[in-house]
């Protein structure tokens, strides 16, 4: 399984998850960049992805929704804040209402994702989410964030091998 570790941190409002590819640096970042490969892996196995907007560049908004077995849809929301192809980019994370449009009453993170080389030529990956406040840390452990990056993230290996 990719995920190697994943931690929280009250004191900081942090979430940790580190993950192991089996792929180098530039395979890696290509499935961030590109929407149809993301759409793949961004959400768990029962819950894909649609990517409506997105794109890796400082400024833009990624916009997109995951659908429940029932049908039933989450939406969220990044803008992009940096870049540093192919080993690192920051964006705010949000949640959006049924219209796709940010929902202000949810929290907000601060992402950043970071790619490196390993010696057997794969990728170790480093996801940092801080939160404004530990409540609103709690809250989104409350929803499932672990169980959801978990699975989520250990499909990546499947669909760069694809």
């Amino acid at each position: 399984m990719p995920v190697t570790e994943f931690t929280t941190d009250p004191d900081t409002r942090t979430i940790t998850i580190t993950a192991q590819f089996a792929a180098p640096v530039e395979r890696v970042w290509g499935l961030y960049a590109d929407a149809r490969q993301l759409e793949k892996v961004w959400g768990p196995p029962t819950y894909p992805a649609t990517f409506v907007e997105h794109a890796l560049e400082p400024g833009a908004r990624t916009i997109y929704y995951m659908t429940s077995p029932e049908g039933e849809r989450f939406g969220g929301w990044w803008e992009i804040t940096e870049v540093d192809e192919p080993h690192r980019f920051a964006f705010h994370d949000g949640f959006t209402d049924t219209d796709l449009q940010p929902d202000p009453s949810m929290p907000v993170s601060e992402c950043v994702y970071t790619f490196e080389a390993t010696e057997d030529g794969g990728t170790r990956a480093v996801y940092t989410s801080t939160y404004a406040t530990a409540e609103a840390l709690q809250q989104v452990v409350d929803m499932g964030v672990e169980e959801g990056s978990v699975s989520a993230i250990n499909q990546i290996d499947a669909a760069l091998a694809a």
